[in-house]
């Protein structure tokens, strides 16, 4: 099927965000595509805070946007934005970086209140930067997100089933990408 990058925009190590990222690829793999996981944190702070752009880590980091067919962006929300993390890499990426790419943007916080920060914070960013169709985004509140003692995520069932919904759509979207461009050749 399709190569999903799925990166997660979180600065902390033990992230919700991340962990519900992870989470939802693996309901893509199973749904056969093919699933690259990119902590932004890993990426070396030098590099993105000095904007250098041939830093191999970056130009590693540019090189999967650029072979995946769809993009999976979650992250965080902080003052009513996404994470400045996410968008030191942003600001990094060639400026159509996302151009014919289907993305799914994803966004985790403490209140609902935090909710509109997908569409007037992170999707005008997406679109600028060029992506075909930007599937409609899920925010899920930090209290349904669970993590056991062994890391292991758990969703609250109110939460799971909208986002089953959007991974799905985004799945079926990518399929559909991916099959006209074969078609077309």
């Amino acid at each position: 099927m399709a190569t999903v990058l799925s990166v997660s925009g979180s600065p902390s190590a033990t992230s919700r965000t991340a962990r519900l990222l992870r989470h939802l690829d693996a309901r893509l793999t199973a749904q056969g595509h093919e699933v690259v996981p990119l902590d932004v944190r890993t990426l070396p702070a030098d590099a993105l805070l000095g904007a250098d752009f041939g830093h191999p880590a970056i130009v590693e980091a540019t090189a999967l946007f650029d072979r995946a067919d769809g993009v999976v962006i979650g992250t965080p929300v902080y003052k009513a934005a996404y994470s400045g993390l996410l968008k030191s890499l942003l600001d990094l990426l060639p400026q159509y970086a996302l151009a014919g790419k289907t993305v799914l943007p994803l966004a985790t916080g403490g209140t609902t209140a935090h909710v509109l920060a997908i569409d007037y914070a992170l999707r005008p960013v997406l679109s600028s930067m060029g992506a075909a169709h930007i599937v409609q985004g899920w925010f899920t509140l930090d209290k349904d997100l669970t993590v056991a003692g062994d890391g292991a995520l758990t969703v609250a069932p109110s939460a799971a089933e909208g986002l089953a919904q959007v991974v799905d759509r985004f799945s079926d979207a990518l399929g559909t990408r991916t099959a006209l461009l074969a078609a077309t050749g």
